[in-house]
């Protein structure tokens, strides 16, 4: 059950001796829905018909995390559908990023000198509107398929490649069981030394980093690291705190990369405070993302005078360490743009 008072966070009492398999399934996925459970139903006449293509999906750990009655909370911003995504505005496109150019092999792409990246998994627990890959065609390009092994042929026959990284959607949302099949997979692999998970599960649906997945990344003998999705501070509580001590008693070394979003976190006060919290929960600072410009997402851009300003700010209040490197992927490049 889900309640509360305008401007006050919501309270939830989660599904008894529910693993994340369930709390995955339970997830939010009508707009409607989540705007009653946070008070403000009169919004429901501003979604956009079919979500704008896009469906709406938020596990209800994380709606916990939302101010009842604030139609600006930041992270109801993130997932809710907005007729603004409808508008078609010039240089905003389906492949933001050229990811479909970097393709070797089924799910797997390969951009930068000494990294593969695959495409693990097209499934996400939470669907933020801003998604670069929200038009990616992942039913095509699936790394786990076949037990990885066209992808894992790509990586052997490619001595240049010492990391691999899993991204999707979310690579955590595959079973634990298939991880292992990859990492099996890798065993007799051995230029490859280091393993980067880009994952948003350990915030929005902390209870993924269960035992037997610690269990798992402990033992990978390959230098581990987790690149998590955090935006905001109102996005870690105590669960996410204890999913990343978690992942740092397995070995991984922890990364943050956010986006600069409009009216969510586009703030020096905003930004400062992410840092402050995620380095609280043994988490570092690494990218901040200008927006990729997919088609649907516009309305959250920020200029590049804005964020540079941002960052200087930053500069002047935090230590380097905690101090987000600002950066734009630009297809084709190689290596992410410093701005």
């Amino acid at each position: 059950m889900i309640t509360g008072s305008p401007g006050a966070r919501i309270t939830h009492s989660p599904l008894p001796q529910a693993d994340w398999r369930q709390l995955w399934r339970d997830a939010i996925t009508d707009g409607r829905e989540l705007l009653e459970l946070l008070g403000l139903s009169h919004l429901a006449e501003r979604l956009p018909a079919a979500d704008a293509g896009f469906a709406l999906r938020v596990p209800r750990g994380f709606a916990t995390r939302m101010r009842a009655g604030d139609a600006c909370d930041p992270l109801l911003l993130q997932v809710l559908p907005q007729l603004a995504e409808l508008e078609q505005v010039s240089g905003f496109v389906t492949d933001a990023v050229g990811d479909l150019a970097a393709r070797e092999a089924q799910g797997v792409l390969h951009k930068y000198q000494g990294r593969a990246l695959l495409i693990a998994s097209g499934s996400c627990a939470v669907n933020c509107r801003y998604c670069f890959r929200r038009h990616f065609p992942y039913g095509e390009e699936m790394a786990a398929a076949g037990q990885w092994r066209q992808a894992l042929d790509h990586i052997r026959q490619d001595s240049s490649i010492n990391e691999l990284i899993l991204s999707g959607g979310d690579p955590l949302a595959l079973a634990t069981g298939k991880l292992e099949e990859l990492s099996h997979g890798l065993a007799d692999i051995p230029h490859v030394t280091r393993l980067r998970i880009h994952t948003r599960l350990p915030v929005v649906l902390p209870e993924r980093i269960d035992g037997p997945f610690v269990t798992w990344l402990k033992a990978l003998p390959l230098q581990k690291v987790v690149v998590l999705h955090v935006n905001h501070a109102n996005e870690f509580d105590d669960s996410v705190d204890m999913a990343c001590a978690r992942l740092r008693e397995a070995g991984a070394t922890l990364l943050n990369q956010s986006v600069l979003l409009k009216g969510i976190n586009d703030d020096a006060d905003i930004l400062a405070a992410l840092s402050e919290r995620m380095f609280a929960a043994g988490v570092l600072p690494y990218y901040l993302h200008q927006l990729d410009r997919v088609q649907g997402a516009a309305h959250f851009e920020v200029t590049d005078v804005q964020a540079q300003s941002l960052i200087e700010r930053l500069r002047g209040r935090l230590p380097g360490y905690l101090v987000p490197k600002l950066v734009r992927e630009v297809g084709g490049d190689p290596s992410k743009r410093p701005l």
